[in-house]
């Protein structure tokens, strides 16, 4: 007879059943390998978990943001219509209102209604006073220029406003800056 089995397995290469484990083998060690990898397993599931959970919140944000600030570009593209509006309105001289007040109080209202449908979605205009602070994060600086009485840095002229949607800036308003050292 061949001491091969009919798979073909060599007898040492055949897998012991249980009955036949070695008597010798420390019943310790099988118990640490179980351990190592009931540990490792727990790690991988907890890891997976994290994974799923970081994936959820992503995707809780990327969908609150689309809400928030999906109309940017379309906002963006409808600023030079309100800086049209204002500048329609404020290029007829004083004594031709009266003559063209029906044209002038349709721009205005035309101007109204789209500064509510921007305060709909969020957008805020931003004008800041003259004699207040320059903050590049909100304000572009035009031009500089010294004024008296004025420190470095404050704003002297409105140039055109600025524009926030929600609390990202959409256009920076640009301004005048005073260059002056007071001493």
């Amino acid at each position: 007879m061949s001491d091969q089995n009919p798979g073909g397995l060599p007898p040492e290469d055949l897998p012991l059943d249980e009955d036949f484990m070695d008597p010798l083998a420390d019943p310790g060690d099988e118990i640490l390998r179980l351990t190592a990898e009931r540990d490792d397993m727990r790690d991988r599931f907890m890891r997976a978990l994290a994974d799923a959970e970081n994936a959820r919140k992503r995707a809780d944000k990327e969908r609150r943001d689309a809400e928030q600030y999906g109309g940017s570009r379309l906002a963006r593209d409808l600023l030079p219509v309100y800086d049209y509006l204002h500048r329609a309105i404020d290029t007829v001289p004083e004594d031709q209102r009266g003559a063209n007040a029906a044209l002038l109080e349709g721009v205005e209202l035309t101007l109204r209604e789209l500064g509510n449908v921007f305060g709909k979605h969020g957008i805020t205009v931003l004008r800041p006073e003259v004699g207040s602070k320059f903050d590049p994060q909100l304000h572009e600086a035009l031009f500089e220029a010294p004024l008296p009485n004025t420190a470095a840095g404050d704003i002297i002229q409105l140039m055109e406003p600025g524009f926030m949607i929600h609390d990202r800036l959409l256009r920076p308003a640009k301004v005048g800056v005073s260059s002056n050292r007071l001493s």
